[in-house]
């Protein structure tokens, strides 16, 4: 026997099961679980070439995963292969939690260094972040300084600038957890930003706020949406949870037009975070554990997601760059957002690139190997 629903306490219903649903004029701007909302065919516009040289070049891929504080080495190896010369332009970004945070930043390129190194260490985050705003009670955070955050560095001429960008043909995705369907959700951050107005702003933080919103350290940020002609609400969290790092939505795929020849893939895969263990001896004590248990989960599904990029790349004859935070930080914790720890994180990222050691392995698909191996 089938029991009636019973809404849930201090929030708006969620969308019934099964039923398509959008924010309120923003359809069609992200995909659910692979599928295109309401269309698993729709194709989302694909990736076009910038120009007709652009079109015989490879095609740059940044995936940028999650890691609390560690995100702070992400932006400082962008900020490293800017100073070197080494940076791409990536036609494709996708972001997780942190990573969603850098993402539009990255996705932009170096005119926009210098707002990535303010948001990671000038301070403001480690102010509103630190452990004296601890205010345990559904979360250990409240909602409002990752909010304040997300406003003070996401604002109307950087939606402009990704809008014009996704005109131009690129993309920028970013990924959060839906709890009531447990179906992650990829947003098409281009598209929202093209639409522009307060509107297309205040979805666009909200997004970024949800990917970032790690279950028990902040609470989850309420998405509001319309189906069928009435308004609902959704419960996102942190995307890591389900999707820590991911290349692309399942629907695009990279396809080579017919009579042009195929572009090569490059995908850069940057982990905000150790992959490697660090021996500690974990105090008795409720936020310890707690901070430890989160920091042992991050590394465990980041390893598990970096070898499902691995294989992805193999099985499409991608190239794979990867590079994470270094192992002799394997004892710092992810979840701290003191700000001389971030700046030294921040610091290590620009070196690392600085020095040509950002990326720790390239693979190389076979046939491109063999090319070169002739040549």
């Amino acid at each position: 026997m089938s029991k009636p629903w019973i809404k849930p306490l201090g929030r708006t219903d969620p969308p019934p099961p099964g039923a398509p649903a959008e924010p309120a004029g923003f359809d069609k701007v992200r995909f659910i679980n692979g599928a295109a909302q309401d269309d698993p065919v729709w194709p989302f516009g694909g990736l076009r070439p910038r120009d007709q040289a652009a079109a015989m070049k490879d095609l740059n891929v940044l995936a940028l995963s999650g890691g609390g504080a560690g995100g702070a080495f992400g932006a400082g190896a962008l900020v490293g292969l800017t100073e070197t010369g080494t940076r791409p332009v990536f036609d494709l970004v996708t972001g997780v939690s942190t990573g969603a945070f850098i993402a539009p930043f990255a996705f932009l390129g170096p005119t926009w260094d210098h707002r990535l190194t303010e948001a990671y260490c000038d301070g403001h985050a480690a102010d509103l972040l630190a452990l004296k705003g601890l205010r345990p009670g559904a979360s250990l955070f409240g909602a409002e300084p990752l909010t304040a955050l997300v406003g003070r560095y996401i604002d109307a001429p950087l939606l402009a600038a990704v809008g014009a960008a996704h005109q131009a043909g690129r993309r920028l995705f970013v990924a959060t957890a839906n709890l009531d369907t447990e179906a992650t959700s990829i947003w098409d951050m281009g598209a929202i930003a093209s639409r522009g107005g307060q509107a297309g702003l205040a979805l666009f933080r909200d997004i970024l706020v949800a990917s970032a919103s790690l279950p028990g350290l902040f609470p989850p940020k309420m998405i509001a949406v319309v189906s069928q002609g009435r308004r609902y609400e959704e419960m996102h969290v942190d995307g890591g949870t389900i999707s820590p790092l991911f290349v692309a939505p399942e629907p695009l795929a990279f396809t080579r037009p017919p009579g042009r020849p195929g572009r090569g893939v490059e995908v850069y895969a940057l982990v905000n975070t150790t992959l490697d263990g660090g021996a500690a001896t974990t105090s008795m004590s409720v936020i310890p554990i707690l901070m430890r248990s989160f920091e042992l989960m991050l590394k465990t599904s980041y390893r598990n997601a970096l070898r499902t990029v691995a294989a992805f790349c193999e099985i499409n004859g991608f190239a794979l760059h990867t590079a994470c935070v270094p192992a002799e930080l394997g004892g710092v914790s992810m979840l701290r957002f003191e700000g001389p720890a971030m700046t030294d994180m921040f610091d290590r990222g620009v070196r690392a690139a600085r020095d040509g050691r950002l990326w720790s392995t390239v693979t190389a698909p076979a046939d491109r190997a063999a090319s070169a191996a002739a040549s």
